[in-house]
């Protein structure tokens, strides 16, 4: 039996390395993509956002490193240089970079929230919360330039009603048999947002399919554009049924290029991320949905996400890709 007298002394909680150290990893990915989006991007005003992104994923660095050395722990791999090739040909125009710029801050502002409200020393709930406010920044200029663009799609609006209602009926049956209710705000909002951020997947992983150097992960990244775009169809199958506008697909924003700019471990590192978040947003979406079509939807799709995260395990465990974090007893 583990005895707690035999642990290594840290002032750091579970919750707080777990914060740290996934934030190590995700920054020291994000290091290596600005650089390289760096290297191809023509819009100025994109071009300043990614030095600000790329400034702060270096600065977040640094502390974690400072902060891990002063307690004992040792300092992830992560990604380094042998994982980026600057000299790659454009695989992603810059309003698709644009969009990924918009989709990863997301991704950053929820796990700051997170590890914020899972820490207990005041200087990481310090650090945390610098770090929400930074991203915080960084999310209005990008949401500003995306707005701009052609393929943006705003999240459809809702009229007011006349009165506010009383759900008298859970209405599961009436749903199963075809007599459904329109589309609650939260249903809206989560259904659109999910068709969008499953289709940035779909986008990515074609991108990456086309530049992977061993054939299995190549083979990966073209299941995942398959389930990716039958999953964000779905979404889009609920929305249109409420005669409501579904959000622009970005597949058409890859190039040609088939010389890699990352390798294939960063590659299914970011898939098996975005399969982590998924799995997060669509439970969250599952919980604060009323109709059954629409929870049988997310299971669905939830089932489709599980797939793939077994599938990114395997290949990383297979090659030697998968740092593990630290765990009680050292």
């Amino acid at each position: 039996m583990f005895k707690a007298s035999s642990m290594k002394k840290s002032n750091l909680t579970a919750a707080e390395v777990s914060g740290l150290w996934v934030q190590f990893m995700g920054d020291t990915m994000a290091i290596c993509i600005y650089k390289y989006f760096l290297s191809i991007v023509e819009n100025e005003e994109l071009k300043s956002i990614l030095h600000t992104s790329l400034q702060l994923a270096e600065g977040h660095i640094k502390r974690i490193k400072e902060l891990f050395e002063s307690e004992g722990f040792p300092i992830p791999i992560g990604f380094t240089s042998n994982d980026v090739n600057l000299h790659a040909p454009r695989l992603f125009t810059d309003q698709f970079i644009i969009f990924y710029s918009y989709i990863m801050t997301i991704h950053g502002m929820t796990a700051y929230s997170l590890a914020l409200s899972n820490s207990e020393r005041s200087d990481i709930q310090n650090y945390f919360n610098e770090c929400s406010v930074t991203s915080n920044h960084l999310f209005q200029k990008i949401m500003a330039l995306l707005k701009k663009q052609p393929k943006h799609s705003s999240v459809p609006p809702i009229s007011p009603p006349d009165q506010l209602g009383i759900i008298n009926s859970i209405g599961m049956i009436s749903n199963l048999i075809g007599d459904k209710r329109p589309l609650n705000s939260s249903e809206v909002s989560n259904l659109f947002f999910n068709s969008t951020k499953t289709g940035f997947i779909s986008t990515l992983s074609l991108g990456f399919s086309q530049v992977a150097s061993r054939e299995e992960v190549r083979n990966f990244m073209l299941k995942n554009v398959k389930l990716a775009r039958k999953d964000a169809e779905s979404f889009d199958n609920i929305l249109q049924q409420d005669n409501l506008p579904t959000p622009e697909k970005w597949d058409d924003q890859v190039t040609d290029a088939t010389i890699s700019p990352f390798s294939d471990k960063l590659m299914m590192f970011h898939a098996a991320f975005l399969v982590n978040t998924a799995l997060s947003y669509y439970g969250a979406a599952l919980g604060s949905s009323l109709r059954s079509d629409v929870m049988l939807n997310y299971l669905k799709v939830y089932t489709h996400a599980t797939e793939a995260g077994v599938l990114c395990y395997k290949i990383m465990v297979k090659y030697k890709w998968l740092e593990e974090q630290p765990r009680v007893g050292g």
